[in-house]
């Protein structure tokens, strides 16, 4: 799930709610250990998810809207099929205005991705950036239940970051973006009432007093921009660029 201002804009609140996919949301103050959070964990194993093209490959291949029969042909999707939907709204996403104070990309190739997450944390070389991801460390096939906070460590060099959604598309496309409000990004040990042990990756978004006032995470929260911190989970095939910590002597 991208999760910027616009998401979900052309959704009821009724459909919201019947959809667990959007319990990610929670308020700095709930970030307790010992706090119980419901959360909806997708069970995506990232290692089976689509792979990144070489960049020269990807950049071969149009990434538009317009051009949307011809890459259904060469991926020989038919046009009502799932995939051919699930490209359609990518593409769309990926074509949206950027919201305000936001910078983003959708990074079609590992080289992209790299390039534009250095470009925007401010650094020269790959090595000074690194990404962190929610790891599953029990398998299991329940999504959505309550979870314990049994202990979370911030990532301190973290205020600027780059979330990158994964998009659904025959190849990996992410969604990078950046935007210049305050952040933290923890690692969270969470517990699952039936046993579930989860390390998640969780953003927290400060000031939220410029974003639109039908974002799903108020309607969750049942609070309004500006009034509390916004931060949720990522799923284990979404992930976080941030600056690399020191290495310790």
């Amino acid at each position: 799930m991208v999760v910027h201002q616009d998401h979900h804009h052309h959704q009821g609140h009724h459909m919201m709610m019947d959809d667990p996919s959007v319990i990610v949301f929670f308020t700095f103050d709930d970030l307790k250990v010992g706090n119980t959070i419901p959360i909806h964990f997708p069970k995506r194993d990232p290692s089976s998810s689509p792979h990144f093209l070489p960049r020269k490959e990807a950049e071969s291949l149009p990434f538009s809207s317009q051009e949307l029969p011809s890459l259904l042909r060469f991926f020989s999707f038919s046009p009502q099929s799932p995939q051919a939907i699930a490209m359609e709204e990518t593409l769309k996403d990926c074509e949206r205005n950027p919201a305000i104070g936001e910078t983003k990309l959708c990074a079609t190739s590992l080289e992209s991705m790299l390039d534009f997450a250095r470009g925007v944390l401010g650094f020269n070389h790959v090595s000074n950036i690194q990404s962190v991801s929610t790891i599953h460390l029990t398998k299991s096939d329940i999504h959505f239940q309550n979870f314990t906070i049994l202990d979370f460590s911030e990532y301190n060099a973290a205020s600027k970051i780059v979330p990158c959604h994964s998009m659904p598309y025959p190849f990996a496309v992410f969604y990078c973006h950046y935007q210049e409000n305050e952040n933290k990004v923890f690692k969270v040990f969470l517990k699952g009432e039936n046993g579930d042990r989860v390390e998640a990756v969780a953003v927290c978004h400060l000031d939220t007093s410029n974003w639109s006032q039908t974002h799903v995470a108020f309607q969750v929260l049942g609070t309004k921009p500006g009034s509390s911190s916004v931060c949720h989970f990522f799923p284990a095939d979404h992930l976080v660029w941030i600056p690399s910590t020191p290495a310790l002597n």
